[in-house]
């Protein structure tokens, strides 16, 4: 796993509350308790902080799945 994807991990496992074993990139919004509306917004915000961007609000609201956030991470030149 490269340093870029644990480190997105991490975010997802600290924002969402859970256990980095539970992060795949089919875990999508919604279907765990844990990723709520309110969770979504700190994962963002999270996001955002860690990776010194600023997502737009389409990102934002399309990012509705750990493999849907890495691409569009992509977009804002992160690689992993």
């Amino acid at each position: 796993m490269s340093a870029t994807l644990q480190r997105l991990y991490q975010i997802f496992a600290s924002s969402l509350g859970i256990s980095q074993s539970q992060i795949s990139d089919s875990l999508e919004y919604n279907t765990i308790k844990e990723w709520n509306s309110l969770a979504h917004m700190a994962l963002v915000s999270a996001i955002e902080n860690e990776f010194e961007l600023m997502l737009d609000t389409d990102d934002i609201i399309n990012m509705s799945s750990v493999g849907k956030a890495k691409t569009i991470l992509n977009k804002y030149g992160v690689e992993f």
